[in-house]
């Protein structure tokens, strides 16, 4: 199949062309096409087809034209299957044909091609990829579907086969081949003859072809139509054509006083200017796009009358808007032929040099600026906010210049010292004087009256491609004044607040920006410091890329020390960043405009107090991140206040909500608001604030796990302190909920009472988090956790505490198979709970101890530590643990090989667990049965125990016992003779093992699987 679009929409098949029906179908195909495979909504097609009188019946009537199209281009479908070249998407539909079907596409890959060839330097590629790319074109695209000649992808396709034409015509001439591209240009001129750069190219090829006569010629013509059409003179690019013509013709011989054009432009040309005047609003507006402009203020009004009275009807937009553009440029700077024109204002700073990352963001920038080309858009505003530092400015100033063709009639810019040394903001008037300024009104013609300044102002922007970069911004009320009125404007806003009210009232789009990435940090220090240097350290370049967390501004400012000291080593730089105490002296600046701190404070003094105290205290607060509890906790503030004070930091960009209901900091940010909270608030406030947040962890943990293991062994909790209110905390599934999203926080704490010498609440947060960390398997974090809980529990009197300490961390260290490090704790346990004469935690050592004995492969052991467990608990009157150690009694008996003892054990322990509601342990012993099951030959029967601990174990959220499951699945399946099921659980099995970290479980159940496939291999 074949789709054409540039020229009248074709489509072949077999080399035979499809009927493919009316104009509206066919036009409707070919603004499919022109989507290049995008989806399109219905009332994107509506707005395409009919514009803004579309009749009642529009969506049944594109209904109707897909349907047809499917049937023409899809004959095979069956009617109700979906359809592969035009499917339903979301709400619209897309033309889904490859690349080389369609002209279009072909013709932006050529010239795609065509520019990686200019810029390796090979002329010839060049000029002859564009060649066949504009031979693509039969006319103008879409050409016998007059409806659509306005259409933006239509405008933006003639734009493309412009560009492509000049640079063919370059590439041609490169090459000394210029006469090769003179019919195409010569046709491309008189299509757009107000177009200068076209006329320039067209005299520069005539020069290089030796027809000099016909380049004066072209160059006359053109001279006198920008006169008569816009009343300017040639601009700069024609100027100098003109000009290398005349210095060409001097250095050879005389020339003729008559200059002959090409026979086919002046006719071309005339007819082109005719339906300009008489038909064409389109063209007609060709009287002030910006491209013909070449950033010139025009006086039109005479020809729009003209026009007007040759239409003989009220002009459309594109041709009203050109008399509302030169109405209101002329007063301040319309320029007649002959006379000084005004200056464009080009006000951008230099850009940032060098520029690494932000894709993304210049890519986000781009798409909502394209909004401009939108008929009846609005002035086009993009928010750009983030922290001091971040690189709000680097984007704007890169992304305008990279841009900077979009607006020739000029670019504002002003620094309005929002968050600035100074303290002082900008004011609006001086803001607005110093654009009026730029826009050369004279100081005596500006009102005085603020409001009258700002109409001005607009008035001067009104229709002119301009942008405007408000750099700095303090709040929405201070810019607001400084926006443009006319779409076809845009505007960059940055500022660390996030200007809501700019988004809410002026339909602003924001964007907020995020630290640079690994790979983007890493191109920033490259860029500044070459290449030799960080590959002679690439540790010391990594330690420097961590240290500066992606903050753009001390990625700066670490090039520009080692830059400074370039026979230092960069491992030197990274060990005065190692310490997180010191960091953020070694990141400012004798400048105080640039140095980390500086800037930080910028923000930090335009603080209340209390958003002051909040934000030193976050600061300090342990964990990577906060919700709104936590906070409340932490400064002692109603909930009410906490969520006021949290936006209003988040507003200025010192925090940042990245996910629902939690906030974050930069490291950096977060080691300068500890420094300021040192430095502004006394040390009992800020202890008294981090127990607060730490009892918080504490008490809604001590909840969490109670919720989660109903038949623990209890510890004591001092009241929470005022202030501090635990977050309340429904049923297991939201406890274990809590557990998951307060994980880091909750590690954190553990070390924040650590450090602090809180010896007790170290070792209750142990003892709170250690269910948590068992079913979720998290071994490595139990193991620190409990290690630290151990000493801890040493400064503590209670040899209760003592017994169950070491006791835990047996555990940990048996969940490890570190089997020698847990059978020495345990016994330690064991000791100490018969020096005291606990029976309660003899019980549990011996428990705890058959275990690891089992796992060192001594099963008989093992079995006496269980029945001395058994007996323990059951002279202890404790249902729940004398199921537990039943179930492990007819575990081992079954290890033994004695599985009619062994079953009678374990459905002993399951009558119990039910009957006392422990879904944890239920599911352990039906584990043990399904291996009992298994073993006896009875196969159904295993599955089925399986299953139901499957089923429960899922339920508790105990992942790290799921795998286990699954993988002891596999077993009775293959017995079965049931391959797939096999297969199925194993995957599964193999999935949970490697996102637990359990490497040589994976490695086992990924050879069975290899086995299994092996032997289900026909022969």
């Amino acid at each position: 199949m074949h789709v054409q679009v540039l020229g009248p929409v074709r489509v072949w098949q077999d080399g035979e062309e499809l009927d493919l029906g009316p104009p509206g179908r066919r036009a409707l195909l070919g603004v499919l096409a022109l989507a290049r495979g995008r989806a399109l909504r219905r009332t994107a097609l509506v707005d395409a087809l009919w514009g803004d009188t579309p009749p009642p019946s529009a969506t049944n009537i594109i209904q109707t034209h897909v349907k047809h199209l499917r049937r023409v281009l899809d004959p095979e479908r069956h009617a109700y299957a979906r359809s592969q070249r035009i499917p339903t998407v979301g709400d619209g539909y897309a033309l889904r044909i490859s690349p080389d079907q369609s002209d279009v596409d072909r013709f932006y890959r050529q010239v795609q091609a065509a520019e990686q060839e200019r810029q390796a330097g090979r002329s010839d590629q060049t000029a002859a990829m564009l060649g066949e790319a504009l031979g693509l074109w039969h006319g103008q695209p879409l050409a016998d579907l007059p409806a659509l000649v306005g259409h933006p992808t239509v405008l933006t396709l003639f734009e493309a086969r412009r560009d492509a034409v000049l640079a063919y015509a370059e590439a041609l001439l490169t090459t000394g081949r210029a006469s090769e591209a003179l019919p195409v240009v010569i046709e491309e001129t008189a299509t757009h003859p107000l177009d200068e750069a076209l006329a320039a190219m067209l005299v520069r090829m005539y020069t290089a072809s030796g027809q000099r006569d016909k380049g004066f010629a072209v160059y006359d013509l053109t001279r006198k139509l920008l006169a008569a059409e816009l009343g300017v003179a040639p601009g700069p690019d024609l100027a100098e054509a003109h000009a290398m013509l005349v210095r060409e013709t001097a250095s050879t011989a005389p020339f003729a006083s008559k200059r002959h054009l090409p026979a086919e432009l002046p006719a071309k040309v005339s007819e082109v200017v005719d339906r300009a005047r008489q038909q064409d609003e389109r063209l007609a507006g060709q009287v002030v796009p910006a491209r013909h402009r070449s950033g010139r203020r025009t006086n039109a009004l005479a020809r729009y009358e003209q026009l007007k009275q040759h239409l003989g009807i009220d002009p459309g937009p594109p041709l009203w808007q050109a008399h509302h553009h030169v109405l209101t440029a002329e007063p301040a700077v319309a320029t007649p032929v002959g006379t000084e024109r005004a200056p464009v204002p080009r006000q951008l700073p230099a850009p940032p040099r060098p520029f690494t990352g932000r894709v993304a963001e210049l890519a986000e920038l781009t798409a909502a600026m394209r909004a401009q080309a939108e008929p009846g858009g609005t002035v086009v505003i993009s928010a750009i906010g983030g922290t001091g530092g971040i690189g709000k400015t680097w984007l704007a100033l890169h992304w305008a210049h990279q841009h900077i063709d979009r607006f020739p009639d000029g670019q504002l810019f002003v620094n309005l010292r929002g968050f600035d040394p100074t303290g002082d903001p900008l004011t609006t008037q001086t803001a607005v004087r110093g654009f009026l300024a730029a826009l050369s009104v004279e100081p005596s013609a500006i009102p005085a009256e603020l409001d009258a300044q700002v109409g001005l102002y607009r008035s001067l922007l009104a229709g002119k491609r301009m942008l405007v970069v408000l750099d700095n911004a303090r709040d929405t009320a201070q810019l607001a004044p400084l926006l443009p009125g006319s779409p076809s404007c845009a505007v960059l806003v940055t500022s660390r607040s996030r200007l809501s009210g700019l988004v809410t009232a002026h339909d602003a789009h924001p964007l907020t920006m995020d630290v640079l990435s690994e790979s983007a940090a890493r191109q920033l220090l490259q860029a500044r410091l070459g290449a030799q240097r960080p590959a002679a350290e690439p540790g010391a370049m990594a330690e420097l890329i961590a240290c500066c967390g992606g903050f753009p501004l001390a990625l700066s400012i670490v090039a520009s020390q080692a830059r400074a000291h370039p026979q230092f080593p960069l491992a030197a730089l990274a060990a005065e960043l190692r310490d997180a105490s010191t960091r953020l002296g070694a990141l400012d600046d004798t400048d105080q405009a640039v140095g980390v701190p500086a800037v930080l404070s910028w923000s930090y003094r335009a603080l209340t107090p209390e958003g002051a105290r909040t934000f030193g205290l976050i600061g300090l607060a342990p964990g990577p991140d906060i919700d709104l509890p936590a906070t409340a906790c932490l400064t002692g503030l109603p909930i009410d206040a906490a969520r006021r004070v949290l936006r209003a930091l988040d507003q200025v960009s010192l925090v940042h909500q990245h996910v629902p209901g939690r906030w974050r900091m930069h490291d950096l940010v977060r080691l300068y608001a500890a420094d300021q909270a040192r430095q502004d608030q006394p040390h009992a406030d800020r202890e008294a604030a981090l127990r607060r947040v730490v009892a918080f962890y504490l008490h809604t943990a001590d909840a969490a796990d109670q919720l989660l293991d109903p038949h623990r062994q209890p510890i004591r909790l001092d009241p929470p302190p005022p202030g501090c209110l635990p977050y309340p905390l429904s049923d297991a599934s939201a406890a274990l909920a809590w557990f998951d999203t307060e994980h880091a926080c909750l590690l954190a704490a553990h070390r924040a009472a650590i450090s602090n010498g809180w010896h007790q609440t170290v070792w209750q947060l142990t003892c709170t988090l250690f269910t948590f960390h068992h079913r979720r398997g998290h071994r490595h974090d139990l193991l620190a956790v409990c290690r630290t809980g151990a000493v801890a529990a040493e400064h503590l009197p209670d040899p209760d505490i003592h017994v169950r300490a070491h006791q835990r961390l047996g555990r940990a260290y048996a969940d490890l198979w570190r089997l020698e490090e847990a059978i020495d704790h345990l016994r330690r346990s064991l000791a100490i709970a018969c020096q005291y004469h606990d029976h309660t935690n003899q019980a549990h050592a011996h428990h705890a101890l058959a275990r690891v004995w089992e796992q060192q492969g001594d099963n008989r052991l093992a079995l006496e530590q269980a029945t001395h467990a058994l007996n323990l608990f059951r002279s202890l009157d404790d249902p729940v643990w004398h199921a537990a150690t039943l179930n492990m009694v007819g575990w081992l008996s079954a290890q033994l090989g004695e599985y009619e003892q062994a079953r009678r054990h374990c459905q002993a322990a399951l009558t119990l667990q039910r009957h006392h509601q422990d879904p944890d342990g239920e599911a352990i012993t039906l584990d043990s049965l399904g291996y009992i099951d298994h073993h006896t030959g009875r196969h159904r029967q295993a599955i089925c125990h399986y299953q139901q601990a499957l089923t429960l174990r899922r339920a508790i959220g105990h992942t790290y016992e799921v795998a286990k499951n699954l993988d002891a699945m596999g077993r009775p399946y293959t017995a079965l003779g049931q391959p797939d099921q096999a297969r199925a659980v194993l995957r599964e099995a193999l999935e949970w093992y490697r996102q637990l970290g359990r490497g040589e479980d994976a490695a086992r159940v990924q050879q069975q699987l290899d086995d299994h496939f092996r032997d289900l291999t026909p022969s």
